[in-house]
């Protein structure tokens, strides 16, 4: 039976959302007011659904993004990019939980953390250094804890990620090939300064680099600061 009733959740997102409306008070328990189970039903039907249940059955909402950041990182390790039907949903729910929780003020604050997520990483993008899903899974990060924890999530992250790489390369035993490769992109980047120039330049190198999947670094540093913080219930 529940296996039926997931199937039919997936196959018609809507039609239950519509039914749980209509026939319960459901959606009703889990958000204080219509205005984000219809954007829902609009944008995100599934998503709905099932922050609906979870609020329902007393679950920790915060378990599933470390769930979503360790799917993340697996697939980011295996194919080198986290998909967008990781990202947005991510995103999306993240506001989805604020306004249902805080209000518009939450809502507010929720986008500005997306907003700091994506800054953080986007200078880095915008020189061919990482992935767009790396930044949207840190925008999708910033919509769930908000501003101040995400930079933190940030910083934590950088300090993983540095240490991986210092670690891929050890284990790779060409140091130094590396080094003069770190010297060379630090460079071009004081020298040249126009991103489009330094994303062309890094794309025709990329055969040629040793590559980080970011998201690994992302997931590490954000679940170990939320470990720290007491933010994982």
């Amino acid at each position: 039976m529940p296996c039926l009733l997931l199937i039919v959740v997936l196959a018609f997102p809507r039609i239950v959302l519509a039914l749980m409306f209509l026939f319960s008070n459901y959606l009703g328990r889990a958000y204080d007011n219509l205005i984000v189970p219809i954007l829902g039903f609009v944008f995100l039907p599934i998503t709905t659904i099932v922050y609906a249940w979870l609020m329902n059955a007393g679950r920790p909402i915060h378990g599933i993004n470390l769930l979503v950041l360790i799917v993340a990182a697996v697939i980011d390790g295996w194919k080198l990019k986290v998909p967008n039907w990781i990202t947005f949903p991510l995103i999306v729910s993240g506001w989805v939980y604020s306004t249902a929780y805080f209000g518009w003020a939450g809502l507010g604050w929720s986008l500005l953390g997306t907003a700091v997520g994506l800054s953080l990483l986007l200078p880095a993008y915008a020189i061919g250094g990482m992935g767009a899903g790396d930044v949207k899974l840190l925008a999708g990060v910033g919509a769930w804890v908000w501003g101040g924890a995400t930079f933190y999530a940030f910083c934590v992250s950088a300090i993983v990620g540095g240490g991986i790489a210092i670690a891929m390369v050890l284990w790779r035993r060409n140091w130094r090939h590396h080094f003069y490769q770190f010297l060379d992109i630090s460079a071009e980047i004081v020298e040249i300064r126009d991103p489009n120039a330094l994303s062309a330049i890094a794309a025709e190198r990329k055969s040629r680099m040793l590559l980080l999947p970011y998201g690994i670094p992302i997931a590490i540093g954000s679940i170990a600061y939320f470990l720290w913080m007491g933010m994982l219930i």
